[in-house]
């Protein structure tokens, strides 16, 4: 019998992070959870996770080891174990340690940039990376595809989850195009002018995920679909031109190729994220019951609609990021993340997220050479500097 693939899971306290947890509860003896990293804001899950999952190693990006010690030996006590305790680092580069664990995968669940480092640490130690931090590879672009050996990268993101399921029925020479599928937020249909009156709460309500802030955001302002226009580019070596957007707002296609003889395939199923995550750890077998199929016997109505570049200008603007390279992707991620919060703070309306995004791409210069990871770093923290100046004069 084949022992159990182990896993560590960073973000292990979010939405994704949560989902793999449950998918590897659910399926001991194909997964075994040896690891797990968090921001720390929850002591209380993460040692509740660390004690169900009696991994060895946890780490909190938050400097609170002895907290965490005392709530995982409480939590231990309560469950019957009180000899159980894990190794446990703390600090900014927890995460990074975790992904360097050498674990046969390693799902990178974090939000934001931040997962640039953890994923070069995973990559690094040769295991399989299931990639859920897209802006990971979107900033770091070349410097992560340059550390990567051939199949390291698992997509989780659905629709490059959909992408690759679908690339398995051709060649790579016979592929035409990609349509990336996008549900068109909460405000799909509104004019630019009412889109100035929504309110961060009408943001937050995605059509069909649960997701946090950041994400739920990008989403409505369709930056996320710019994000994974890059991201498709860069995990497929497709040109930027031959990668479409198109809203299909029920979600059950979720992303589909084109081949050149005319044929499209297509991955189907309930938008949720269930299957793309079980795929991202068992790549490339499938783990059974993960999901409830679609109900064939129940009338649907599946729409397509063209996206709407003037009222969500994010996508256009992503593939000129995307086209330029070097560090215009990190910029583009960077000065989102900082409108975002601006939005959130009621400081601008919901378009000056995007169009405070175009202005501080517009100014930045890339430097010349390959690029590093130093290079993206600073890029990311000169766009967060530029997009306050732009703010703090609107």
């Amino acid at each position: 019998m084949t022992a159990p693939r182990t896993v560590a899971l960073l973000g292990s306290t979010g939405s994704i992070g949560t989902q793999a947890e449950r998918i590897v509860s659910d399926h001991p003896d194909r997964f075994r959870v040896t690891a797990i990293s968090a921001g720390g804001r929850d002591l209380d899950q993460v040692a509740r996770q660390a004690v169900a999952l009696d991994v060895e190693l946890v780490g909190v990006a938050s400097e609170r080891a002895d907290d965490l010690r005392d709530r995982i030996g409480a939590v231990a006590r309560e469950a019957g174990r009180a000899a159980y305790l894990p190794q446990i680092v703390t600090g900014a580069a927890a995460a990074e340690q975790v992904a360097g664990c050498g674990a046969d995968v390693v799902l990178n669940g974090i939000t934001g940039s931040i997962g640039l480092k953890p994923t070069l640490a995973a990559l690094a130690a040769g295991s399989t990376l299931a990639l859920a931090n897209k802006e990971s590879l979107i900033v770091g672009g070349p410097v992560v595809k340059a550390a990567a050996r051939p199949g390291q990268i698992v997509p989780v993101d659905s629709e490059h989850s959909a992408i690759a399921q679908s690339l398995l029925a051709g060649q790579p020479r016979e592929v035409r195009r990609l349509v990336v599928t996008a549900s068109g937020g909460p405000f799909r249909g509104l004019s630019p002018d009412e889109l100035k009156q929504v309110t961060p709460q009408q943001a937050l309500k995605h059509p069909n995920f649960a997701m946090g802030t950041v994400i739920t955001t990008n989403s409505a302002t369709l930056v996320n679909k710019g994000l994974e226009v890059i991201e498709a580019h860069l995990l497929f070596d497709i040109p930027m031109d031959d990668i479409d957007v198109v809203v299909h707002p029920q979600q059950y296609i979720h992303s589909m190729v084109e081949f050149v003889d005319g044929a499209v395939v297509a991955q189907l199923g309930l938008p949720t994220m269930m299957v793309p995550i079980a795929l991202g750890l068992g790549w490339p077998d499938r783990v059974p019951d993960v999901e409830t199929p679609i109900d064939w016997s129940r009338a649907m109505d599946w729409r397509f609609e063209p996206l709407d570049d003037d009222a969500f200008p994010a996508v256009r603007l992503a593939r000129q990021v995307g086209a330029a390279g070097s560090t215009f992707p990190a910029v583009y991620n960077a000065a989102n993340e900082e409108c975002v919060a601006a939005f959130h703070d009621e400081a601008i309306a919901f378009p000056d997220i995007v169009q405070t995004v175009q202005r501080v791409v517009d100014a930045h210069r890339a430097e010349g050479g390959e690029l590093s990871v130093e290079q993206v770093l600073a890029a990311e923290t000169w766009a967060r500097q530029e997009a306050h100046a732009i703010l703090a004069r609107t």
